[in-house]
């Protein structure tokens, strides 16, 4: 008898099979010399089908039946050898550069995290075990290869552990991309993002019982880009009006301190949404205003 991830399999073989027949059958009945008016349209809408179940075919999502995640046990950390794949000190995806950090302790961010499903369940990561969308894994682009941390989700307070043994995510402005089954015990799946807190897990000091101490829910998280910090306050200002031209949002200063010394952070927001935060960070970018970063209040 098939199991749930069995079938899973067969479904996309037998899928593979009758795209295989389709393409057959289109290059027998149409080509060149057998066009009519009639058959032109016909090609035209047998492509359409084609390339509708192309993009299905490639497209990222969850598992066509039920997962109960709430029976999927978190990752237990543990001491493990840093990988021998997944691990180049630095490296290059769509010509932006990445540098790993030389140990997972005392990693602590906020930001966007995204998932990953069906596409790549089955698949090799980056440390050569096989993607179980029914893991408790993740993929960052700076963590050292294995390492534990915990994910939690900072609009509903669910919090998880998982394993990073992975890269990614690659699209701007996410800083996680989770397995399915840990987007969807924290609540995430149907949205596709979430406002996060990621923290490293040190193995060695590590038990379940007390293990972490709880992060604050954020009742209502708020989304900022910051732009640019400035020892120079009249830096700060310049950006500042560059930036009003290219967005309604509000442009804030929030002055602070580093090293005994102030620090001007140029920011915009509160914004709506990731899709907005998304959309401004790229435009800022292209227009050479500054790297844009996402802060989460």
């Amino acid at each position: 008898m098939f199991n749930n991830l069995n079938f899973a399999i067969f479904k996309q073989t037998i899928k593979e099979y009758f795209k295989k027949i389709f393409l057959k059958f289109i290059a027998k009945r149409f080509t060149p010399s057998i066009l009519t008016p009639q058959s032109s349209i016909l090609h035209l809408i047998c492509l359409s089908v084609f390339l509708l179940l192309t993009a299905c075919a490639t497209q990222d999502g969850p598992p066509d039946y039920y997962v109960d995640a709430s029976n999927i046990p978190n990752a237990v950390p543990k001491v493990l050898p840093r990988s021998p794949y997944g691990n180049p000190s630095s490296y290059e995806v769509n010509g932006q550069w990445y540098h790993l950090r030389n140990s997972c302790y005392g990693y602590h961010e906020r930001g966007i995290a995204s998932w990953y499903g069906t596409k790549f369940n089955g698949e090799r990561t980056s440390d050569g075990e096989r993607y179980d969308m029914l893991g408790m894994t993740a993929a960052s682009k700076v963590l050292p290869i294995p390492c534990f941390v915990r994910v939690t989700n900072l609009e509903n307070g669910k919090t998880i552990i998982v394993k990073v043994n992975d890269r990614g995510p690659f699209a701007p402005n996410r800083i996680i991309d989770l397995s399915y089954a840990a987007a969807k015990k924290i609540g995430m799946t149907a949205k596709g993002t979430a406002l996060v807190q990621v923290t490293s897990i040190d193995p060695r000091t590590y038990h379940a019982a007390n293990s972490l101490s709880p992060v604050p829910m954020i009742k209502h998280p708020e989304l900022y880009l910051q732009i640019g910090a400035f020892r120079d306050e009249q830096n700060a200002e310049r950006l500042e009006n560059n930036l009003k031209q290219f967005t309604s949002r509000s442009v804030l200063i929030e002055k602070g301190w580093s090293n005994g010394l102030p620090i001007y952070r140029v920011q915009v927001g509160p914004l709506k949404s990731v899709d907005e935060t998304d959309y401004l960070k790229n435009l800022f970018e292209s227009e050479k205003l500054g790297e844009a970063v996402t802060v989460i209040r």
